[in-house]
């Protein structure tokens, strides 16, 4: 039996900062042996500067990461990416939350206009995977992983950005979305509970599922 449903060609899992959403591609990427496309904020000379002083880092930070992201999808419709299955850890559509988010109203009527002009490169997904866990979880895992970049991130700015996805998340209907409560379930340490995400995946029926566990 596959790891996953052969209908599946583009899985994308999706959270917040803190959320777990690479560890999980990659491990779901690992298991099915198959391509694995990931964002690249390293590669963002902007973004360290952003958490520093996000007023002023706001727009070129987030022009870099549209056109990344196009880009890196891009490449991925061109060697057909429904020749196989392909797991990412960034959704297209969700670029203008952080948009939203940061900047003022003459950056955000900038920012749109390209999106606008660039969303119909954009493939959808086969399926979406949000993780979503409480802020405060978030604001101890990005704390306790210690990367350099991300340390100046306020609690606050945590808060808000969870909220905006879940206000995104709860209207997305573009692609079959499976939402996933990330506060009770360990999916990149345990087999057992990644077993579990696995089978749910496979037991989708219908267009929105929700998966969680009490602690």
């Amino acid at each position: 039996m596959s790891v996953l449903p052969e209908k599946i060609r583009h899985l994308v899992v999706e959270g917040p900062i803190g959320a777990g959403k690479t560890s999980l591609a990659r491990r779901l990427a690992d298991a099915a042996n198959c391509a694995l496309m990931l964002e690249q904020p390293e590669e963002n000379p902007f973004l360290p500067k952003f958490y520093k002083d996000m007023t002023r880092y706001a727009l070129p930070t987030q022009l870099f990461f549209l056109f990344q992201r196009i880009h890196q999808l891009g490449e991925l419709k061109q060697v057909d990416m429904f020749k196989g299955l392909t797991v990412g850890d960034f959704l297209f559509e969700k670029d203008p939350l952080f948009a939203r988010l940061t900047l003022n109203d003459d950056e955000l009527a900038l920012y749109e206009q390209m999106y606008r002009h660039l969303k119909p490169q954009a493939p959808v997904p086969d399926l979406v995977i949000y993780l979503q866990a409480d802020a405060h979880t978030l604001v101890e895992r990005v704390r306790r992983r210690g990367i350099a970049h991300e340390q100046p991130i306020a609690e606050a700015y945590l808060i808000r950005l969870t909220e905006r996805y879940t206000r995104f998340f709860h209207h997305y209907d573009a692609a079959p979305l499976l939402i996933v409560n990330a506060d009770h379930f360990n999916f990149v340490d345990s087999d057992a509970d990644f077993a579990l995400l696995l089978a749910q995946i496979r037991g989708m029926k219908g267009k929105r599922e929700y998966f969680n566990r009490v602690a």
